[in-house]
């Protein structure tokens, strides 16, 4: 299989991150290595408190999606949401779209469609309990595939784990550290047809505070 670069982003200080869009509030730090990201509002506030980071480029529907995540603290949950536009097609920041803030229910029943992967999951207690990374497609908050989440806690990881999404055709793929926790195959029957390109995202939910770094995105064919 052939690939392309299309896009990279170090992320390691306020320039990189400049085009980007953050729904919702959020704290961004730079160390000159990597971008730390935690909540500005109390998580006591729920869905509210929580937000999404877009990258601005529009990419294709074959891509490979890779970048660097490093918990610092443990309670919260961690997201990529990607092949993400408006349900007919709009560009994702179409102002006909209704106006997002980063609650959950806006990106998996409202008015765009998307794909998206959790990981990382510590925030209620049965994700504490039993880690799991789950793929979700939307609209419509349809479970797809899950896998057990290979990366410590916080007090455990003491280096980047580097995070792959590969969505080929029909197939997603998600890895870390090029471990395959699941692949997905999209019969595009049981749960809407098949989403093409889009825009990728990346959410977190409060309190938690975590590194980012390295991201690239690939065309394959």
């Amino acid at each position: 299989m052939k690939e392309e670069l299309l896009y990279e982003n170090p992320m390691k200080n306020k320039e990189d991150l400049k085009s980007f869009i953050l729904e919702g509030r959020a704290d961004l730090s730079f160390d000159g290595n990597s971008m730390t990201v935690k909540n500005t509002l109390d998580d006591r506030m729920g869905q509210k408190a929580n937000y999404v980071l877009w990258c601005p480029r529009e990419f294709p529907s074959d891509i490979r999606i890779e970048w660097e995540f490093m918990p610092v603290t443990n309670r919260g949950l961690c997201m990529l949401f990607f092949a993400a536009k408006g349900l007919h097609g709009e560009d994702l920041f179409d102002p006909a779209l209704h106006r997002r803030n980063g609650e959950y229910v806006q990106y998996h029943s409202g008015d765009i469609n998307t794909i998206h992967v959790s990981y990382f999951r510590r925030k209620e207690p049965d994700e504490r309990a039993f880690h799991t990374c789950n793929l979700r497609k939307s609209k419509g908050f349809y479970l797809v595939a899950q896998g057990a989440d290979p990366i410590p806690d916080a007090e455990d990881a003491d280096e980047f784990y580097r995070i792959t999404v590969e969505k080929k055709e029909n197939m997603v793929t998600f890895s870390v550290n090029d471990l395959c926790v699941f692949t997905y195959r999209d019969d595009q029957k049981m749960h809407g047809p098949l989403l093409g390109g889009g825009k990728i995202g990346f959410r977190q939910l409060a309190p938690l505070t975590a590194k980012y770094k390295n991201l690239r995105v690939y065309r394959l064919s």
